[in-house]
């Protein structure tokens, strides 16, 4: 835990928040993948620049396209027919091939989708990590449902504004359940339930006030055991590993990406000072924070 009363200064990460465009329906944004360079630009921001954008990002590259983007230091080198899935609060960047990929984003905040099985899919596909290559009865179902999509989200005139969001809620929810579901047949596709869904949320919310898997369960209403049990069932790890990783995964964000010194990041992290910190980050990456800046710093703008 940090001292009492200290402060961490801020990250100086650069946020991406959704911006609508003139024209569209509120809380959902389809853009093309050639287009999103100049829209960043227009914007004021670096399309190639590191941004932690606070909203969700569905990326499919159109058959014969390729695209390379890198999120939380894994770069990925999306092929025809992918799909990948970019969850708020990744830092991401965009290869130079983007102005050239064919394909589209389908960028949207966390509350926007409809119906409780839609929320579902979308916890179970925040523990899918890799880019999906969908077999083919799938990928069939998801240009399907990709295609209404798209002529709804075109025909904002046709429909009152409330029933044309209304539609395309429904429709973004028939996407997501569609994504879930071939995430989930494909080997070592995600396995999500109640009790780690609301375990992932309060990691997500709390890593920088607690470690304690003790603490989770006390606030949650499970035991240690019930917590362990359903995260390794849906990561295969256990709970107290899942969140150390989390915590590892914020400090290498900010040490690739941000200002903050090391004794700044410990106390921004719960650390009780530097020296904690450190020791806490070379049992479970094998270096120090120093030395990860350093590498991480040294790889090149879009590796």
């Amino acid at each position: 835990m940090g001292k009492n009363g200290q402060v961490a200064r801020r990250s100086v990460i650069r946020d991406l928040a959704l911006r609508r465009t003139a024209g569209s329906p509120p809380g959902l944004e389809l853009v093309e993948l050639a287009g999103l360079a100049e829209r960043a630009r227009r914007h004021g921001n670096d399309p190639y620049a590191s941004l932690r954008p606070a909203f969700h990002q569905i990326v499919t590259v159109r058959p014969g396209s390729r695209l390379t983007v890198s999120v939380d230091f894994t770069r990925y080198e999306l092929s025809g027919g992918a799909w990948l899935w970019i969850r708020p609060g990744q830092v991401q960047r965009w290869g130079t091939d983007l102005p050239r990929a064919q394909g589209l984003v389908i960028a949207f905040p966390a509350g926007f989708p409809d119906t409780e099985t839609a929320a579902a899919s979308v916890a179970g596909l925040a523990t899918a990590r890799a880019p999906l290559q969908p077999d083919a009865p799938h990928a069939e179902g998801l240009r399907r449902a990709l295609e209404h999509l798209r002529y709804e989200y075109r025909a904002m005139a046709e429909l009152p504004l409330e029933s044309h969001v209304q539609v395309l809620r429904h429709l973004l929810a028939v996407l997501l359940v569609r994504l879930a579901r071939a995430y989930g047949s494909e080997p070592g596709g995600p396995a999500v339930n109640e009790t780690f869904r609301r375990f992932h949320a309060a990691v997500e919310r709390d890593f920088a006030v607690t470690r304690r898997v003790e603490d989770y369960a006390a606030a949650l209403g499970y035991s240690r055991r019930t917590l362990t049990r359903a995260t390794r069932t849906a990561t295969g790890m256990p709970a107290k590993r899942y969140i150390d990783e989390r915590v590892v995964l914020e400090a290498k964000r900010e040490l690739a990406h941000g200002s903050l010194t090391v004794t700044a990041l410990a106390t921004r992290l719960g650390f009780t000072d530097a020296s904690d910190f450190t020791t806490f980050f070379r049992q479970r990456t094998g270096t120090t924070p120093t030395a990860f800046r350093a590498t991480a710093r040294g790889a090149g703008p879009h590796a």
